[in-house]
């Protein structure tokens, strides 16, 4: 049986193929459309997964849809109705849109597609939960789906066996700690659903100093976790931004503007509110264990990919252990979307797999060595190509221990935000400047961002106070024999570590565990630099610049390649070498070009 899951029309559109409960590909429209965060219909998702599970449209037996857009229509409704007439620009804008596109789901699915097969519809945090469990390595366990918003709900947990889902508790619109974090990331002069990232780095260079004033104002925690939110504060929900003046007053002034120097209040308001996030997920952690006295937790929503409090909930928390879904967001609901089809529509038996299902998230298109040269050779480019792994491996390992940056492209895309070892930019951990040339030379984006380190399973817990695998990325934990000084933005150049380039300013690192069985070839790499240098851990980027998605094809990798400062290209079996291309070949951009393309000075 084939089940097509799609998600689309909000952000991060996405597709699934899931075949007999098996995940056989997943991908993010983002990824082929070049435009980040695209929510349009996922057609080059779409056939990117019929193509890699070889079929075609005909041989479909279900669509399903990651959320009911009548449940999600009525939600509109009633809050403009409340909220009239100050939501009037608001609904102007959304009205049409509405009623042409997003109420039509089967009809546009029908037509794009030409299926005239079931679709079926899950709601929004169903699809989350079901990402979270049926791919856990669970058989019992409880989960908690957290982000801006679905049809109505914000927050749900329950608990999960076999092949059933039980959702036994929600908060509801317009009571959120998505929106309550993307308050402050909009405040603090970040794009809301793309900038949390920064907020959540940011944070380490401010103090709580907001943090009284957040719980007196803003939020009625309760011990259970719930909450409530002070809606005077919020405009969100019918206007046309995320905050109003009420909150410039509580906090001293305007929001932030986008891409102006970073004050101490912005660092202060980044650090108080992720300490009011950490504080009021680990609270319904509580509550979800004494509620189902389960030892197991899955997590999804956007909000599961705040990783720092992901690593305070394993370490501080109820739970024996925690999984949580890599495409946790949106992009996510069309995989939980067709897991729900499989296993709660069709009642299939549900088993779980060791080390998970996910497959390390390598559900991405992969591009054949012909396909790489064809690249190569089109643009006139001098390779290298080494028919021995090993000795491309050790030569790769070499030019990253003399301190050159490595874009490495392998195997199959990535599904969710985070590079995993396929389609990323990799250096050194231990360069103290190499943190700083990554982030404005390569990335183009703002020098305070931090790293995160990829490191062989069985070395993590030598580097890092962890003492299980991380193979998502999705946990902060500290670095062991870290020292931190200085205040604000000087402490990035305190940093006193065996890996400072992996190290932020409050001594964490956001890791991942690589093994073998998931990741043969990256595990390798990480093994030769291991031989060359003594050490098992490398700077793990993903592989794009600032404002584009993670690169997806062979020219999309070669085109990151030749307008940043990286120094090798390592695709497949071929390296390339900066010095070496010709000078046609030298697109590095000038500092006009980044400060007009890129907003950054």
């Amino acid at each position: 049986m084939n089940i097509l899951g799609i998600s689309c029309f909000y952000h991060d559109a996405a597709a699934c193929l899931v075949r007999d409960g098996h995940i056989i590909a997943a991908a993010a429209e983002e990824r082929f459309s070049r435009k980040k965060h695209d929510a349009s219909f996922p057609s080059q998702a779409i056939a990117y997964c019929l193509q890699e599970g070889g079929i075609d449209v005909q041989d479909l037996d279900y669509v399903a849809f990651y959320e009911k857009p009548f449940l999600k229509f009525e939600r509109l409704l009633e809050t403009y109705l409340t909220w009239a007439p100050r939501g009037l620009p608001s609904f102007l804008k959304a009205m049409p849109v509405w009623l042409k596109q997003k109420l039509w789901i089967p009809e546009i699915i029908r037509k794009k597609l030409d299926y005239e097969g079931p679709v079926l519809f899950t709601e929004h945090h169903q699809s989350h939960a079901a990402s979270a469990f049926y791919p856990s390595p669970f058989e019992e366990a409880a989960f908690l789906t957290t982000d801006g918003v679905g049809e109505w709900t914000t927050t749900s947990y329950g608990h999960a066996r076999g092949n059933q889902l039980h959702i036994l508790g929600e908060i509801h619109f317009p009571h959120s700690l998505g929106l309550l974090y993307s308050a402050f990331t909009y405040f603090c002069g970040f794009r809301v659903n793309s900038g949390e990232y920064k907020l959540m780095g940011l944070a380490p260079y401010g103090e709580p100093r907001y943090v009284d004033t957040i719980y007196r104002e803003l939020i009625d925690v309760r011990e259970d976790g719930s909450f409530r939110l002070n809606m005077r504060y919020f405009t969100y929900p019918y206007g046309l931004r995320m905050v109003g003046r009420r909150f410039a007053r509580l906090f001293g002034g305007p929001p932030r503007t986008p891409e102006s120097p970073l004050t101490s209040r912005e660092m202060d308001l980044a650090r108080s509110i992720q300490v009011v996030t950490e504080e009021v997920i680990l609270r319904m952690a509580r509550h979800v264990h004494r509620e189902t006295g389960l030892r197991y937790l899955c997590l999804a929503g956007g909000v599961a990919l705040n990783c720092v409090a992901n690593g305070r909930l394993l370490r501080e928390g109820p739970f024996e252990d925690i999984w949580i879904q890599p495409a946790a967001g949106d992009a996510g609901g069309a995989l939980g979307a067709a897991l729900a089809a499989w296993y709660m529509h069709e009642n299939n038996p549900h088993t779980p797999r060791h080390p998970d299902a996910q497959q390390g998230s390598y559900l991405g298109p992969a591009f054949s060595s012909e396909a790489i040269r064809r690249v190569l050779d089109a643009r006139g480019v001098a390779y290298e190509v080494f028919d021995d792994e090993a000795s491309l491996l050790t030569e790769t390992a070499h030019l990253l221990a003399q301190g050159k940056v490595v874009g490495w492209f392998q195997g199959r895309m990535e599904f969710g935000p985070r590079a995993l070892g396929n389609r990323s930019i990799l250096a050194d951990p231990r360069g103290k400047d190499v943190q700083r040339r990554v982030n404005l030379k390569i990335k183009f984006r703002e020098s305070f961002r931090p790293f995160a380190p990829s490191v062989l399973a069985e070395e993590v817990s030598t580097y890092f106070e962890l003492d299980r695998e991380s193979p998502y990325m999705l946990l902060v934990a500290p670095v062991r024999h870290a020292r931190i000084s200085g205040e604000g933005l000087e402490r990035l150049y305190h940093i006193d570590s065996p890996i400072p380039a992996v190290t932020h300013v409050d001594g964490s690192a956001r890791i991942q565990t690589v093994t073998e069985q998931q990741n043969p070839r990256f595990y390798r790499l990480l093994k030769a630099f291991q031989q060359e240098t003594g050490c098992p851990v490398l700077v793990n980027t993903s592989f794009n610049v600032r404002g584009e998605p993670i690169v997806c094809t062979p020219e999309d990798a070669y085109q990151c390649f030749i307008r940043t400062d990286m120094d090798v290209l390592v695709m497949d079996r071929f390296l390339v070498r900066k010095d070496r291309l010709p000078p046609s070949e030298h697109r590095l951009l000038t500092p006009e070009e980044v400060t007009a393309y890129y907003g950054l000075d």
